[in-house]
Formats: structure tokens, sequence, C-alpha cells
């Protein structure tokens, strides 16, 4: 079961140049959060400032009633074996075979006998998918499997939250779906707190239970995915629909004379697509954080573009969520 992640005004700069500042968030347990953000806006140095590596200038960051940002090294070595972290590369070493990589935590932090890290080995690469390749060398497998290796080894001290520092990057589109759906049903098995950072369109429409956008060195917005993918705030909606219009620019951000010329000339943004329904876990399980399709828009009396929660199917989840939810009753599932 994951944790609560509690950020409170945090500020981080390193000499003169602020990275971010003020930015506070709950990533709430169990659920899968995406941050987004143009490149350079801190996303990466964010997770490391979540998992300790990197210190605050200000603010907190609360996890289980005790401030990670402030507390002492016994206790931040404590909390930050509740994380487990893949990289944007994998992060292996590459001169242990794919079995020795996942079992190198368990080496190190743990004094499990060499059998009881075998089981917890092979259950974790069963879990993405890499039973047989266990003696091959990161050099001799494709980008993808170095990725899920990097996952099995993220799990296996059974983390209660579980960062991913852009997953999709280097993999082909094929992949990154496979990827996102193997994240999907992780979350569904151990019930983790899991946040992505990405830069995968894709991705954070359809996989989170909460997105989150970096621009300007602040936190322009975070919430239910369906709260982002309705808003009108240009650069939420710029970003999420990836568009030309808006305050983003090929340099980050446009200075005012470039939004003004914008302005003068009149760029329609387009409308709103469609929100597309969220990624199940295979099989059509639910997911004990999942909420149901339309459940924020209809709270907040927000219409939803023509055409949202369709599948490639034609199938209407508002209509095969209520479905399932009433077949899980039956079974006793929920």
């Amino acid at each position: 079961m994951g944790v609560e992640i509690a950020v409170e005004g945090l500020t981080k700069s390193f000499g003169r140049q602020v990275v971010w500042e003020d930015v506070s968030l709950t990533l709430p347990a169990g659920e899968i959060s995406v941050l987004l953000g143009p490149s350079g806006t801190g996303k990466s140095v964010f997770l490391k400032t979540l998992v300790g590596l990197l210190r605050p200038d200000r603010g907190h960051i609360w996890i289980n009633g005790h401030d990670l940002a402030r507390c002492g090294e016994h206790k931040l070595y404590e909390l930050r074996r509740l994380f487990g972290v893949l990289f944007q590369d994998g992060a292996l070493f590459g001169s242990l075979n794919l079995y020795d990589n996942v079992a190198f935590p368990l080496r190190e932090h743990t004094r499990k006998s060499e059998a009881e890290i075998r089981r917890i080995v092979m259950e974790k690469m069963e879990l993405v998918g890499l039973i047989g390749a266990e003696a091959k060398l990161p050099g001799e497998i494709s980008g993808g499997m170095r990725k899920r290796a990097g996952l099995a080894r993220a799990l296996v001290l059974d983390p209660e939250i579980i960062l991913f520092d852009e997953p999709d990057s280097g993999l082909d589109p094929v992949r990154t779906a496979y990827l996102n759906q193997l994240i999907v049903d992780l979350n569904a098995e151990i019930e983790a707190t899991f946040l992505i950072v990405t830069h995968d369109i894709n991705t954070a429409r359809t996989v989170p239970d909460d997105i989150g956008l970096l621009f300007r060195r602040e936190l322009v917005m975070f919430g239910p995915r369906e709260m982002l993918l309705s808003s009108e705030e240009p650069v939420v909606r710029q970003f999420l629909n990836a568009r030309r219009h808006g305050p983003i620019g090929m340099s980050e951000e446009k200075d005012i004379s470039e939004l003004e010329a914008e302005a003068v000339l009149g760029h329609d943004p387009g409308v709103l697509p469609p929100i597309p329904p969220q990624l199940m876990p295979s099989g059509g399980r639910l997911r004990r954080t999942q909420r149901p399709p339309g459940e924020w828009l209809l709270t907040n009396g927000v219409v939803p573009p023509a055409g949202s929660f369709l599948d490639e199917q034609g199938r209407n989840w508002l209509e095969e969520y209520s479905r399932l939810v009433t077949a899980e009753r039956v079974n006793g599932v929920v």
C-alpha cells in the first residue's frame, strides 16, 4: 500500500538560478500522478528533492509524519527505503547481468539469504516480463528491456513510493504503450504511490489519476486528470494538446513581444480534444484508487468535449465503468 506525500512551499535554486519556488501539492496514497513541463523546468530536480538526494532551500516534504526536507541522516536513510526509482536510462551496471543488477539492492541493504534473494528477484522479473533474460548483460538487450530491468530493481525492496524519471525516454511509441500498460498493471498489483515525469502526451492523457505542470519556475496546476484535460489555462492547454499557440516557445517560454505578435495574428488555439478513457489494468480489473470517468467533470459542472470517454472500439466508458463496478460487486471483489 502506498503512502501520501505532502509537499508544502518547496523552493530550490542553484546559486542565483531559481529552478522552481513555492511548490505545493499532495501525491495521494496509491494513485498514479504525472509531472509535466517543458525541458529545463526542473522535473528531474523535483524527483531528486523528493527522495532526499537534493536539499530544498525552503519548504517541507511530509511522509508518514516526518519532514524529509529537514530530518537527520538516520531518519532520511530510513525514509529513502520507502522509495523505488526508475532512472531515465535504467542506470544498470554494465558489468553485471540482469539478475545481479536486480539483486543488488537486496544484497546491499538486507541480510537475506541467496535463496530468498533469488525468490524475490525472479518474482520481480516475472512481474516485468523478463523471465529467461536473467543472464543477459545490459549491452545485449533493447532499451525497453533495460527499462523493465531497471523497474524490477526498483521493486525488489517492496517500496511504497515509486518515482519514474522519463520512463519513455528513448522508446518508440509501441514500446511506450507496452510500458504504460505495465505501469498501470503494477499499480493495480502493488498499490504503491507512483509519480511519473514524462514528456509523452499520450502517457499524460491516458495513464494518471492526477497531473501536474511545471512552468516559469512554478507549479501551474496540479489535480485530477480530467481537471487538466478540460482546462482553459493557456499553458496547460498548449502543453497537453501539443500546440504552438500559447506561452511556451522554442526556448522554454515566449517573451512579451512574441505573445503580443501572436495575439495580433489572432491564432485560434482550437477546440479541446475529447478526453480519452483512462488506461485500464489488463483483464479489465479496476484499480483500488481509480476514479469513475466523468466524476470530476460532473462534480464541478464542466461539460466534456464531444466524443470524450469513447475508446478505439467505440465503447463509452461512462457506461463500461459502471458495468465493471457492478460485475466486481457481484463477484465480491469490491
